[in-house]
């Protein structure tokens, strides 16, 4: 009776450890599972904590309508941009040309209307039309002619930077003879009140793309052949997915959406100028956004909210640190550190799944 006392009691003590380890497993799981399944989580974690602390540091200046609304109007081209960016990663590539297909949509939209005479309205098509061709090229490249994306989107940051310079002469349009000769072309930057809080139509503009995005992405047979080629284009063939139209269709659409990120920052500097600063910065800037925002650099997994998420992440850490007096390199450091951390635990979550 004492050996078998011993026995059982052995036997539960080596149970116990047992039931605890999957008690943990299960909670890890269980996390893993959330973020993989609800990958914008950890940046809208991320942005109400900076509201919260900026809003207590500040106090009622950071909660104040003009306040919340100037980080929108802020991060409105850096937004878009980062939703076309993010159609390109989601494929498990990435686009180095963003920056440079807006800034040169808007040179064109702006020298064909002072330059050849024609309607702003036609002006701003022929722009977007530009931007959708260099997207289609850049897919055609990818999809057909099997190039690497970062060397394709490379080159074409390139090109598109020489063609900006010398199509445009380095001339810049002014402010004033937009509103004078051709207003529409500053349409985005055209604002309205609601409550007090002061709205540009580019904000609104951001705010459907990512809308309509989200929705294509989670509810119609494209978006599901979006992630399937980026999870594992071979396996998505298999399956019969048309990995050239997909890939085409991301990079023209991608195309399309910096073009008007285009004409959205003729609306909000007021002039059109090929030297516009977001043709360089706004590549960084948007891989930013799209990196805090939970996109998987691997592709296949995340959401378009999670890189408006970070868009505004970056942009209230901005906002709030300079209201705050603080060195401006505090927001590089910060945002650094937002960014491995970010890509840390989408390896964790990859790592955990397998």
């Amino acid at each position: 009776m004492a050996n078998q006392e011993n026995y059982d009691s052995a036997v539960g003590s080596s149970e116990a450890p047992a039931e605890f380890d999957y008690e943990q497993k299960g909670i890890v799981h269980r996390i893993q599972h959330t973020l993989h399944t609800t990958p914008s989580l950890v940046p809208l974690v991320v942005l109400l904590a900076a509201i919260a602390i900026f809003g207590v540091l500040l106090g009622g200046r950071f909660f104040s309508g003009p306040t919340l609304t100037l980080i929108l109007q802020q991060v409105q081209i850096v937004g878009i941009l980062a939703a076309a960016q993010s159609l390109v990663i989601l494929t498990a590539g990435i686009d180095l040309s963003v920056g440079a297909i807006a800034v040169f949509s808007s040179v064109i939209m702006g020298q064909f209307s002072f330059r050849y005479g024609i309607p702003p309205a036609l002006s701003v098509a022929a722009g977007l039309a530009v931007g959708t061709g260099i997207g289609a090229l850049s897919g055609w490249l990818v999809s057909k002619v099997k190039l690497p994306p970062f060397i394709v989107t490379l080159g074409m940051w390139q090109s598109v930077l020489a063609a900006n310079y010398l199509y445009s002469r380095n001339e810049t349009i002014r402010s004033q003879d937009i509103r004078e000769q051709a207003a529409f072309l500053g349409f985005m930057g055209n604002r309205f009140e609601i409550g007090g809080a002061v709205i540009t139509f580019g904000v609104v503009a951001m705010i459907l793309i990512v809308v309509v995005l989200a929705y294509c992405l989670r509810s119609t047979a494209w978006g599901r052949h979006v992630y399937a080629v980026g999870d594992d284009a071979e396996a998505a063939e298999l399956a019969g997915v048309n990995r050239h139209g997909t890939i085409m269709s991301v990079y023209m659409l991608t195309g399309f959406i910096c073009a008007v990120a285009g004409w959205v920052m003729i609306g909000r500097l007021g002039s059109v100028s090929p030297s516009a600063s977001t043709g360089v910065v706004g590549n960084i800037q948007s891989i930013t956004a799209v990196v805090i925002g939970g996109i998987s650099l691997f592709g296949g997994r995340g959401s378009i909210w999670g890189a408006f998420f970070g868009a505004l992440i970056v942009g209230t850490f901005e906002l709030g640190l300079r209201m705050a007096g603080a060195n401006a390199q505090w927001t590089l450091l910060l945002i650094g550190v937002l960014i491995i951390a970010a890509v840390a635990v989408d390896q964790w979550i990859r790592k955990v799944s397998l």
